[in-house]
């Protein structure tokens, strides 16, 4: 299997080039195009009841995509928005832990799991992440995505690390983190002082926008009909 991603951009694209009876996972919806020997199959998330708790709690999809040679091809993958992809190398002792809407695609010798969030109250109202966050397992490559750039982000436990919970992709599980509340109960409205506090070695990626503060803007053009009465 080789992976090729055609730019750092906010347009980014990764192809793969897979030989015979090789497959990926990837999230549904973001095939750009692929060989006609390619096999896409649709596949329920880790079982029905786990798949409906992780759809309605945690933001992620029902389904997941598995890509499938019949003979060597080629099958290209994109974020649903405008955003940079970055590659992660996952192994026995780097596992990482994803916000949802972060995940892409993976080797099938990678998986992944839902994880409930340490502090459920602050995840209900968090402007990213739901009940649940993902947590890598296996060994391979995965790809996660952002909107707008992504920055990695080395942290060497001298002192707790603290960015707002709207900008955080993935950690590794090397890090503590913990959600906490930045400037009191008001500013909940669009997730505005939640915050992620790190602790410890190791890795932190961030996207250099917020999806919610976006929309937030995109809201103030959008002409809404008056009500007649």
């Amino acid at each position: 299997m080789k992976i090729n991603q055609t730019s750092s951009t906010s347009a980014s694209l990764v192809e793969f080039k897979l030989e015979k009876n090789e497959s990926i996972r990837i999230e549904p919806g973001c095939m750009v195009y692929k060989d006609n020997c390619i096999n896409l199959e649709g596949k329920i998330n880790g079982g029905l009841f786990a798949a409906i708790g992780k759809a309605f709690l945690g933001g992620e999809s029902f389904f997941t995509s598995i890509a499938t040679a019949k003979s060597p091809g080629r099958i290209a993958v994109a974020p649903k928005g405008f955003g940079n992809i970055k590659l992660l190398n996952v192994t026995k002792d780097n596992q990482w832990y994803i916000n949802d809407g972060s995940f892409l695609a993976c080797n099938t010798s990678v998986d992944y799991t839902s994880s409930r969030q340490k502090r459920l109250l602050n995840s209900i109202l968090g402007s990213t992440g739901g009940f649940f966050i993902l947590k890598s397992k296996g060994e391979g490559e995965l790809l996660v995505n952002g909107f707008g750039d992504l920055i990695e982000i080395d942290l060497d436990g001298s002192q707790p690390f603290q960015i707002d919970n709207g900008h955080v992709v993935c950690w590794q599980e090397s890090l503590d983190y913990k959600l906490e509340i930045a400037s009191g109960l008001f500013g909940f409205k669009s997730g505005e002082g939640l915050l992620n506090t790190f602790k410890g070695k190791g890795k932190v990626i961030i996207q250099t926008r917020n999806i919610q503060s976006f929309v937030d803007i995109l809201v103030d053009y959008i002409p809404f009909p008056k009500n007649n009465k």
